[in-house]
């Protein structure tokens, strides 16, 4: 659903799946510092967002899951996993409980098939799901809020930075997106989701065996990992371009951006197995590493905290 923030002065439309909203809005840099500083809000409207009520509705989406939700207070936002039986990410959701509803955004073009999974799960139970389109998510660097899509220009409060700013801000806080850092074999421990999207000893869920399984007894063959990118290259890696080490595939870019502060970055998800010292080439363009997902994850070994970025 195309942003009618797309149609003020400079907006430029962003690519991709993120085309219905805009990259930036003429000045880049700018956008971002004030994103960074609490002094701006990204439109993020091209996100999908489902509406699920009902009684039942927090237990319930605590057993199908991979969160604890079945506590969630009232305006808590969270993240939780759809997995399937191999414990591989099907959808990401973003989501807070109104009192009434559950309300969650998800990745433009994923809302359908969520609705049809849930709607296929929910037998007796006192629960309804249906499309939200009537809600935009709207973002700080920190946070997101929904308001009232017919009424979107009007809900700002304070500049607007395109979501160039925000991916840039999101890649340096080690944040996965689904379907950038994610394909179709991912599990959550290669992308650093458990945590802050998985809840270790809540019980059963679809998929919890595997998530189980590798934080016990082994490890994700693959590691998300930040990349400071070689700024003297003027472009930067696209999604799916390969990373090399001694001229051998060992991973594949999910992100890339120009940070106001760090320069050209990306985020790649890697074989387990790369030195963490080890010099890449990211699309052509040479690389240096940051640990987000440390070789060892799993077998009780957690993702420290302190390594996280302004991650919710």
């Amino acid at each position: 659903m195309r942003s009618p923030l797309l149609d003020l002065p400079g907006a430029v439309p962003a690519e991709g799946p993120d085309s219905d909203v805009a990259a930036h809005y003429g000045d880049i840099f700018a956008e971002q510092r004030a994103l960074a500083k609490g002094e701006a809000v990204v439109d993020r409207s091209n996100r999908e967002v489902i509406r699920i009520s009902g009684a039942d509705r927090l237990k319930w989406l605590n057993d199908l899951t991979s969160q604890k939700l079945d506590t969630l207070t009232p305006g808590q936002w969270t993240q939780t996993l759809d997995l399937d039986l191999q414990g591989r990410v099907q959808h990401h959701l973003t989501l807070v409980d109104d009192g009434e509803s559950v309300l969650a955004h998800v990745e433009p073009g994923t809302g359908q098939s969520l609705i049809d999974y849930l709607d296929r799960m929910r037998f007796m139970l006192r629960v309804e799901v249906s499309r939200a389109d009537d809600l935009a998510v709207l973002s700080t660097a920190t946070e997101d809020f929904l308001v009232p899509r017919a009424e979107l220009p009007g809900h700002l409060g304070r500049p607007l930075a395109g979501l160039w700013a925000y991916e840039a801000l999101r890649i340096e806080a080690y944040r996965p997106r689904l379907g950038f850092e994610t394909d179709h074999k991912t599990i959550p421990h290669e992308v650093g989701w458990v945590g802050s999207a998985v809840h270790l000893s809540k019980g059963c869920y679809r998929g919890q065996e595997t998530v189980a399984r590798v934080h016990n007894l082994g490890h994700p063959p693959r590691r998300l990992v930040f990349l400071h990118l070689d700024g003297s290259v003027e472009t930067l890696p696209p999604h799916g371009a390969p990373v090399l080490l001694d001229g051998q595939e060992v991973g594949v870019v999910g992100s890339s951006a120009r940070h106001h502060e760090l320069g050209p970055i990306a985020l790649a998800v890697v074989k387990r197995a790369v030195p963490v010292d080890a010099t890449l080439l990211a699309g052509g363009v040479a690389a240096s590493q940051e640990v987000v997902v440390p070789p060892d994850a799993g077998r009780n070994v957690s993702i420290d905290p302190a390594l996280r970025r302004r991650i919710r």
